[in-house]
């Protein structure tokens, strides 16, 4: 079977998971050249991070800088550095702090460490946000309960259901007054915008690259200051070139040589994240312009994910005879995809990386449904 998929070059994708992830044609050439099972291992010396044929040892020399942090590694995805960062720093029992709109894998990682997880709350409708003080807040009830500190603080710094970019310093400022190790996930954040671990006060980050860093496969960065990094990236006592969190190796295949040949073009991106962030209050302030449609979450957004209560397009599957799926049809006929079939009281979708002429014309597709199907 020959399975050939098109939906970059035939579609204006607004996938939120996607458009981070989207490749360019060096990234594409360099994934053909290394298609093959452990591509990147030709010239190994017996650990990922040490090659220099292709030079990942200076890769991950150089994702450290560029994250602001001390030491890194490549990963199998923020997940995966997400867990080996709570195994390294909890024992069974212990507990930790991330926020509530965490991706699940967040809490599966720490259900998989043995912790007990404290849930930071939002704010709630319509902003659902997460505040430094509630941190501070949910720290005290740890203390309260156990009578310690949290061993280990997460935050989410762009959640993934609101497009919410949280005040990571000032949740940082906090961690470093109870003395509580600060992890942030940078999974919608690091490749669009430019992060710095350091500055933002965190201890560990843990990066998605193929969905920040326009790289095909699953690869991810774990970050670390070096406070932490030679517990984090211990050695193994028998395999003494092999890290014991990363269980030697992570990403053997040509995602690390995507990422040397991506890493130019991200590093450039990063400076352009205003323009990003106008195009999606832009594009919200069109949409609600239609009537009826609400953006949630923090406003004016300071992010491309966008989530909309879209009661106007709701309204409309009463009469049509595709219900629920006629948004995804209707769209999909005018070359834009992305959105799940047979939403559509809410969905969300993402603006990055898209021209002011194709964002226009995003908008546009929407506002003739509304003004054709509407009504």
């Amino acid at each position: 079977m020959n399975l050939i998929r098109t939906r970059e070059e035939s579609y204006i994708n607004i996938n939120p998971l996607q458009t981070g992830g989207r490749t360019n044609a060096a990234v594409r050439l360099t994934a053909a050249n290394y298609v093959d099972g452990y591509s990147v291992c030709d010239y190994c010396k017996g650990v990922l991070h040490l090659i220099e044929k292709p030079p990942i040892c200076d890769l991950t020399r150089q994702l450290a800088e560029f994250l602001g942090m001390d030491d890194a590694r490549l990963t199998l995805g923020a997940r995966e550095g997400k867990f080996a960062v709570m195994h390294t720093m909890l024992e069974p029992g212990d507990a930790i702090v991330v926020d509530s709109n965490r991706h699940y894998s967040t809490y599966v990682a720490a259900e998989r460490a043995g912790a007990k997880v404290y849930d930071v709350p939002n704010t709630g409708h319509p902003a659902y946000e997460i505040t430094p003080q509630a941190y501070r807040n949910t720290f005290e009830q740890v203390l309260s309960e156990t009578g310690t500190v949290p061993k280990l603080a997460l935050l989410t710094h762009v959640d993934g259901e609101y497009g919410n970019l949280a005040d990571a310093c000032e949740v940082g400022k906090i961690c470093r007054e109870y003395e509580v190790p600060f992890l942030l996930n940078t999974a919608y954040t690091a490749g669009r915008m430019e992060v710095d671990g350091k500055q933002l006060l965190a201890d560990f980050v843990v990066v998605s690259a193929h969905k920040g860093f326009g790289v095909p496969g699953t690869i991810g960065i774990l970050a670390a200051t070096e406070k932490w990094a030679e517990r984090l990236f211990r050695k193994s006592t028998r395999y003494p070139k092999k890290d014991v969190e990363l269980l030697g190796c992570t990403a053997r295949s040509g995602a690390a040589a995507c990422l040397i040949t991506a890493l130019p073009y991200v590093k450039e991106r990063v400076k352009h994240w205003d323009e990003e962030v106008a195009k999606a209050r832009w594009f919200v302030e069109q949409m609600e312009g239609l009537g009826d449609i609400e953006q949630l979450g923090i406003r004016p957004t300071r992010h491309d994910l966008i989530r909309l209560k879209t009661p106007l397009f709701h309204e409309i599957t009463r009469k049509h005879r595709k219900k629920g799926y006629f948004l995804y049809r209707e769209l999909e006929k005018r070359g834009i995809i992305g959105l799940k079939p047979g939403q559509t009281e809410w969905f969300k979708l993402s603006t990055y990386g898209f021209t002011w002429d194709q964002i226009k014309y995003m908008f546009g597709a929407f506002e003739e449904i509304a003004k054709n199907l509407g009504g």
